[in-house]
C-alpha cells in the first residue's frame, strides 16, 4: 500500500511577470550516481517538455521507496500550453517496478478516469514526467466533522469509480486471487500480531485466525469480478485547483491495480485508512454507489443488504492487511507515522467482526491480541 499525493510542500511560486523563479531547495541524493543520471535526463527532456530545471523541489514522498518532484514550465513561450507545472517520479528501479504504473495509467486514461498522463520515461534508470493534478487532495480538503458538505467529494469520486470499472476487462490485469488474498492475511499475523505486538500465533489463537481468514476469502471470492483501484482513498484523489480547466477529481497511487471483487473499491473509499465515518454516511455514500453501479450494467448484488455484506467482508480484508503493512513499515522500512492510525483498523475489524456471528472467533482473537474485552455496538466513529 503506497499513498502518494502531491502536496505543496517546498512548493516554490514562480513570478509571473518575469517567469523567474524563486530559489529551491536542493534535491538531495543518498547516491550521486543517481543524482547525475538525473540531470542528464532532465536536460534532455527540458526543451521538448518547456521545463525549467533550476524550479525542481521535492512534492512528496510515499509509503514505498518512489518520491515526486514538482517542476515548473515555462511559460514565456506563445506555445506554452496551460499546464503551469509537471511532476517528475523517482522510481528507483531496483525498488519499484514502474511498468505496471504506466500501463494502468493508460488504461484509466482509456477509460475515462482523470489520471495522469505519462509524458516521458527514462525505463533504465526510473525516472517519469507526469501531468500534474494538483497540490491538494481529497483529503487535505474534507472536514472530517461536517459529512454533508464531504457528499459531492465523495459522488464524485463515485463517478470516476464507475468509469475505471466499466473498463473492466479479465486477462488485462493481474488477478486478486485466493493466493494474493491470503498472502495478504499473512500479514496481520506476521507483522502485526507477531513482530509488533509480540504475541506468538499459535493454539488457540492461530485457530481462530485461521478459520476467519478462511471465511473471509470465500465470501471475496464470490463477488463478481472487475478492475479494482487496490487504494481508492481520499488521499489518493486529487481536487482541481481554483480556476483549473479540469474539474474532475484526479486518480493516483493505481499502480497495483488487479482483476477483482467488485466491493474492494468501495470498501476502501468507505473505510479509509486516514479517516473515519460515522454509520449513516458510509451507508449512504455505499447506497448512491450501489445504485450508480446498477444504473451503469456493473454487476453488483441486486440486494443492497448482500452487497453491504460482502462490502464489509471485503473491508475486514483490506483492514487486517493494511494492520500488518503499518507494522511492516514501522519495523522494516523505519516509518513509524502510519501505526498511529492502526485503532481505527483494529476499531473497523472489532465493529464488523462483532456484526455476524461466523467472524466470533476473529472478535476474540482481536481482544485477545489487543488486551481488551469485548464490545457491544456498531459503528465507524473517530477513533
Amino acid at each position: 500500500m503506497t499513498a502518494p499525493s502531491f502536496p505543496p510542500a517546498g512548493d516554490t511560486p514562480v513570478n509571473a511577470a518575469e517567469n523567474t523563479p524563486a530559489a529551491t531547495a536542493p534535491i538531495v541524493w543518498s547516491d550521486p550516481a543517481r543524482g547525475d543520471a538525473f540531470a542528464k535526463w532532465l536536460a534532455r527532456i527540458v526543451p521538448a517538455q518547456r521545463l525549467l530545471p533550476q524550479t525542481v523541489r521535492l512534492a512528496s514522498a510515499d509509503a514505498s521507496f518512489r518520491r515526486y518532484f514538482r517542476i515548473d514550465t515555462d511559460r514565456s513561450s506563445p506555445d506554452a500550453g496551460s499546464a503551469p507545472t509537471r511532476i517528475v517520479m523517482d522510481a528507483p528501479p531496483a525498488q519499484e517496478d514502474s511498468a505496471p504504473f504506466v500501463k494502468v495509467a493508460q488504461l484509466m486514461r482509456e477509460a475515462g478516469a482523470h489520471a495522469p498522463q505519462v509524458l516521458d520515461w527514462d525505463t533504465e534508470n526510473g525516472f517519469l514526467l507526469l501531468d500534474d493534478l494538483g497540490h491538494q487532495t481529497m483529503l487535505d480538503v474534507i472536514d472530517p466533522d461536517d459529512a454533508e458538505a464531504s457528499r459531492p467529494l465523495y459522488d464524485e469520486a463515485i463517478d470516476e469509480l464507475i468509469r475505471w470499472q466499466l473498463a473492466s476487462k479479465p486477462g488485462v490485469l493481474p488477478p486478486y486471487d485466493r493466493a494474493l488474498l491470503e498472502r495478504e492475511l499473512a500479514l496481520f499475523p506476521d507483522w502485526y500480531v507477531t513482530r509488533h505486538r509480540g504475541i506468538a500465533v499459535e493454539g488457540k489463537l492461530q485457530e481462530r485466525l485461521e478459520r476467519s481468514f478462511r471465511l473471509i476469502v470465500e465470501s471475496n471470492l464470490a463477488s463478481p469480478t472487475v478492475y479494482v483501484h487496490r487504494d481508492f482513498m481520499p488521499r489518493n484523489l486529487m481536487v482541481p485547483a481554483p480556476g483549473s480547466t479540469q474539474k474532475r477529481l484526479g486518480v493516483l497511487d493505481f499502480q497495483d491495480a488487479v482483476h477483482g471483487p467488485i466491493t474492494y473499491d468501495i470498501a476502501s473509499l468507505m473505510r479509509d485508512a486516514f479517516l473515519s465515518w460515522n454509520e449513516d454516511f458510509v451507508l449512504d455514500v455505499t447506497v448512491r454507489y450501489w445504485q450508480a453501479a446498477r444504473k451503469a450494467g456493473l454487476p453488483v448484488d441486486e440486494d443492497f443488504g448482500a452487497f453491504y455484506r460482502a462490502v464489509e467482508w471485503m473491508g475486514l480484508q483490506r483492514h487486517l492487511k493494511v494492520a500488518g503493512i503499518f507494522a511492516r513499515l514501522t519495523l522494516r522500512d523505519g516509518k513509524p507515522k502510519y501505526l498511529a492510525d492502526t485503532p481505527r483498523f483494529i476499531a473497523y475489524i472489532r465493529a464488523t467482526a462483532g456484526r455476524y456471528t461466523q467472524l466470533t472467533p476473529l472478535l476474540r482473537a482481536i481482544d485477545e491480541i489487543e488486551g481488551t474485552q469485548a464490545q457491544v455496538g456498531f459503528a465507524y466513529g473517530r477513533v
